[in-house]
């Protein structure tokens, strides 16, 4: 009977075989040390400060940016909140 060596998982970021010695667990998933790390600022990750979204890490900061909510009072600033379409920036047509 051939020696099988025992399927390890692979890790989401880089394909490759994730070892006991080295996994992070997180949304499911083995990750390397290295690979632990945020999908926006490339900050490593702790089991305390990461946020999995749609199979991507992210830090606390990166997702509440990205997914949290938007507009005054959120970070967004005034400058989101205009209903402004820019018509009045276009030019008069030429007849």
């Amino acid at each position: 009977m051939p020696f099988k060596p025992a399927d390890n998982p692979k890790c989401p970021k880089c394909g490759k075989s994730v070892y006991a010695a080295e996994e992070r667990v997180a949304g499911g998933l083995k990750w390397h040390k290295m690979c632990f790390k945020c999908g926006l600022c490339q900050k490593l990750l702790d089991s305390t400060n990461c946020s999995e979204h749609e199979g991507e890490l992210y830090c606390k900061v990166c997702h509440a940016r990205k997914f949290g909510p938007k507009g005054y009072g959120f970070g967004g600033g005034a400058g989101c909140l205009s209903m402004d379409t820019g018509d009045h920036l276009k030019g008069e047509n030429a007849n």
